[in-house]
């Protein structure tokens, strides 16, 4: 909450908050229901896509059940703190398909990773590009964080990797480190959740379905960045498509920063850094359309998750659940018995 408030203030100093109100009653409502419905058809391709991350594990997930648990983990995103949507995500799955929940969480790692590289791809290929403005202050500055974030997602990316690669060895030496440095009561649930995290791995050991979930990443960071520029377009910021890819990494690792439900702050401070630092659009107009875009993404699927958790016949007890590797392996077990 501290974050959020003191990255809200940073978007919103220097800002005629009278200005920002008339920007958004003042914005194109074609283009920007446009923008939100681009923005909530990219919750479909990320049910696809989970597809096939779950497909070596369970290759008969059905999308009825996928979607809800997309939205539901989103929505959880929007009210809950401390990301729990993710937890919420996996959850929701694992009640909807024999997943194991360690399995599904497993998924939403490699997902994830999948996700920084292909942001980090996204923002060299727009660095790069003549048209950048790479002599602006923000554009050195980006050189540095995505050269910095590169090498991160790539050391993620070389130990998953390796446990493709050298599963039973990397498995070993964990077992070996936790042994000397973790309690008892801490060393089985590693251990179940690094051979669940192997089974989620199981999209990168097979060509073919690694090249699907590229495929199906690459469309969902493009029809997302759609969304950011029909968005731009409603408030009359009339910049290249390119401006939206950058700004939509921009906006996805600032999220990433530890802040309030729904991202509060952090994400106009990332559209204001963007849009004004790089692209040098005007600060009023910038944060104008940060906070109706945000709005606009936020209510549909909020109540889409709040829709499904209705129809699914779930309870908020069950929403916030936790359950531990141990709880979910006895499940396990106990199902295969039967």
């Amino acid at each position: 909450m501290a974050l959020s408030v003191g990255f809200l203030w940073l978007a919103l100093r220097g800002v005629r908050f009278r200005t920002v109100a008339q920007n958004i009653a003042a914005a194109d409502p074609w283009l920007f229901l446009a923008a939100v419905a681009v923005t909530t058809f990219t919750f479909w391709i990320r049910a696809w896509r989970w597809r096939s991350l779950i497909r070596p594990v369970n290759p008969d997930t059905a999308f009825r059940n996928r979607f809800p648990a997309v939205v539901i983990g989103y929505m959880a995103i929007n009210l809950l703190p401390a990301r729990a949507g993710e937890l919420v995500r996996a959850y929701v799955l694992s009640r909807r398909e024999p997943v194991p929940l360690v399995t599904s969480l497993g998924s939403l790692v490699v997902e994830h990773m999948i996700d920084g590289l292909m942001l980090v791809a996204l923002t060299f290929v727009a660095l790069a590009w003549p048209s950048f403005p790479a002599h602006s202050r923000g554009g050195e500055q980006l050189h540095h964080l995505a050269s910095l974030l590169a090498l991160v997602f790539g050391s993620v990316a070389v130990a998953c990797l390796a446990l493709v690669i050298w599963p039973r060895a990397v498995v070993a030496a964990v077992e070996w480190l936790a042994a000397r440095v973790l309690p008892a009561a801490l060393r089985r649930p590693l251990v179940g959740a690094m051979a669940s995290l192997l089974a989620a791995l199981g999209a990168i050991r097979q060509p073919l379905l690694l090249l699907r979930v590229l495929l199906w990443s690459v469309a969902l960071w493009l029809v997302g960045a759609l969304s950011y520029w029909l968005g731009m377009l409603a408030f009359g910021i009339h910049l290249p498509y390119l401006a939206a890819i950058f700004l939509q990494s921009v906006v996805a690792f600032a999220v990433a920063i530890p802040s309030s439900p729904g991202f509060l702050g952090v994400f106009e401070a990332g559209a204001r850094f963007g849009l004004v630092q790089v692209w040098g659009v005007d600060a009023t107009r910038a944060v104008s359309y940060a906070i109706g875009f945000h709005i606009g993404g936020y209510i549909p699927v909020t109540l889409m998750g709040l829709f499904y958790v209705w129809r699914l016949g779930m309870t908020w007890k069950q929403v916030g659940r936790r359950e531990t590797p141990e709880e979910d392996a006895a499940e396990g077990t106990a199902a295969q018995t039967t």
